[in-house]
């Protein structure tokens, strides 16, 4: 795949309805300079959103490899609707069909879903009932979700008297009522993980003092083949180091890759410098490769494009900025002058000429460029001057003010 730099990400706000007819809320991070090639639900923890740190970074590491991701606050949670008393753990397994249901009405559907913690019983479960899953991952997720009643123990005998109880977890109170912990314990994973038919990773601390390493065991005896475990060594449950979560991402874009159609890029060859290619299907987003960098360049959407890239006159005056910081930056080293650093700030604009006098006429308009200099650094006035001077004399400058011809021929 060619090295583009895809840290960047859009994030969307996104709502649907469950199967109760209360409004979800999550957010859709889809891939800055491409067209997602899968998408991805990820369940959350229990009692966590969808704004969890360790969410959060997964999810990035996926948007960034080209995934659209959608993470939101189950029913009760977060912002979304619903009281989380009348929730419970089958109602988590519907929301993520719910979710299901939304991306392959507007999007795509998920090809791989991701649990963290419950989020990952829950994951299992839903991906039985989802068609289109190809991939599954979980992230110290318990064998048995009656695990959870560890987190509630000392409510327990409140809950089987009065028939739920407030209990505090993660410094944040809960209600739990006993159809809950009815749910819990009716719900089992064995059946369902061996007869999955799905690729499975299962990822899990040997430190996780929330759900012990064993239950990645029995996750990992139950389930057939194709099936991986990857041990988190050092990281807490909830993943609260950014670079183990970062890490988390990473591995399961590279082991779901394998089990998943992700379409190759196709490598731009030419005997010149730049070459752009710009296919059918894509409108106006067109491949670059310069050099030996691969780019994208495109329209903002209000004019049919995809906004995946800078447009071409962004690139133009991308490089006339650039190309007058090294200038200044190559002569001020030869001075030996005191400057710590060099900003340009360009703007490109069809302006009207001076004392044109027929304004009214797009004809007599000019291409005009607006550059300004922040210089930092002790330097006197003068030397600032003369900065000033070179900054008009960098090659891309020059090549504007000069008489230049493009030669264009079919091949």
């Amino acid at each position: 795949m060619p090295n583009q730099n895809l840290s960047e990400m859009k994030t969307t706000k996104v709502t649907f309805k469950n199967k109760n007819g209360s409004i979800l809320s999550g957010k859709l991070e889809l891939p800055a300079h491409r067209f997602a090639h899968n998408f991805v639900l990820f369940a959350h923890c229990f009692t966590c959103t969808k704004n969890l740190s360790a969410v959060k970074n997964i999810s990035n590491s996926l948007s960034s490899q080209g995934f659209g991701v959608l993470r939101f606050d189950f029913a009760g949670l977060g912002e979304s609707e619903g009281e989380f008393e009348d929730t419970n753990f089958s109602g988590n397994v519907e929301d993520l069909v719910a979710a299901s249901d939304y991306l392959k009405e507007n999007y795509s559907a998920p090809t791989l879903i991701v649990g963290h913690s419950l989020g990952g019983s829950a994951s299992i479960l839903a991906a039985s009932r989802i068609d289109s899953i190809r991939v599954v991952a979980t992230i110290g997720a318990p064998y048995h979700p009656s695990h959870v009643k560890k987190l509630i123990q000392n409510s327990l005998e409140e809950i089987n008297t009065n028939g739920k109880a407030i209990v505090n977890i993660g410094g944040s109170d809960f209600t739990i009522k006993k159809q809950f912990v009815n749910d819990i314990e009716s719900n089992s994973l064995s059946t369902t993980v061996s007869s999955l038919g799905r690729a499975l990773l299962v990822l899990h601390s040997p430190q996780d003092n929330i759900v012990g390493i064993n239950n990645a065991e029995e996750l990992y005896r139950s389930a057939k083949h194709p099936k991986s475990f990857v041990s988190l060594d050092g990281a807490d449950h909830l993943l609260s180091r950014k670079e183990d979560s970062k890490y988390v991402g990473n591995v399961i874009v590279g082991w779901a890759s394998r089990y998943l159609e992700i379409p190759e890029e196709s490598v731009l060859k030419s005997t010149h410098h730049v070459v752009a290619k710009l296919d059918d299907l894509k409108e106006f987003t067109t491949q670059l490769k310069v050099g030996k960098h691969y780019m994208v360049a495109d329209e903002p959407e209000r004019v049919g494009g995809n906004d995946f890239g800078p447009t071409p006159y962004g690139y133009i005056t991308a490089g006339l900025s650039s190309c007058t910081a090294m200038t200044i930056k190559m002569y001020v080293a030869r001075k030996g002058w005191d400057l710590k650093s060099v900003e340009v700030h360009t703007s490109y604009d069809k302006s009207h000429k001076e004392d044109c006098e027929n304004c009214e006429n797009p004809t007599a308009k000019i291409d005009t460029f607006r550059k300004e200099v922040k210089l930092e650094g002790n330097l006197s006035e003068e030397q600032r001057k003369r900065i000033m001077q070179i900054a008009d004399k960098c090659p891309v400058h020059r090549t504007f003010l000069s008489e230049t011809q493009i030669l264009t021929e079919a091949v």
